[in-house]
């Protein structure tokens, strides 16, 4: 079952994926924005953050691929929203993530602009993996263990959320 939906946000469509942790903000911060925690689930970088770039290396990704994310929020403990740089539009990958805390519980609202609803059909299954992984590190402090089978399998879930064809189904 899929955790994301559609969103309209200040005209943009997004992909929004929530998730609650048992751990203070501070914790969950950390997971998402120091290199070492971040790698355990998701990426590396390198560089100076104060510069208002890193490169980010994906480490769970065929051929590991490295791009310049722009810094664009950074509000510790609470905002941080970040795009990759690309020639090409289509390809710029816009993520914006808040956290609150309440009563030891952190929720993390996780956004994508979608500036191609149809990549949600792979896109959707892909966070659903790495935030699961996020929930793993987070609980444990350890490497994420979950692996990517099963996940592609959402699919078709997200083609409904966002109301597109199913792969194989003819586009009206």
């Amino acid at each position: 079952m899929i955790t994301g939906a559609p969103e309209t946000i200040d005209g943009q469509e997004h992909l929004v994926l929530t998730r609650t942790f048992r751990a203070p903000v501070g914790d969950v911060w950390a997971a998402v924005t120091e290199s070492e925690r971040l790698g355990r689930w998701f990426a590396t970088w390198s560089g100076d953050p104060a510069s208002g770039r890193v490169r980010v290396t994906w480490v769970y990704e065929d051929e590991m691929p490295t791009e310049t994310y722009v810094i664009e929020v950074c509000e510790a403990p609470t905002r941080l929203r970040v795009h990759n740089e690309n020639d090409d539009p289509a390809q710029v990958w816009t993520l914006d993530l808040q956290l609150s805390e309440t009563a030891g519980v952190t929720t993390l609202r996780f956004a994508q602009v979608l500036t191609d609803r149809s990549v949600v059909t792979d896109v959707g299954p892909g966070w659903e993996y790495y935030l699961d992984r996020l929930e793993e590190v987070v609980r444990t402090g350890e490497q994420a263990a979950a692996e990517w089978e099963g996940y592609l399998a959402m699919s078709g879930e997200y083609a409904a959320a966002f109301g597109l064809p199913e792969q194989g189904e003819p586009v009206s």
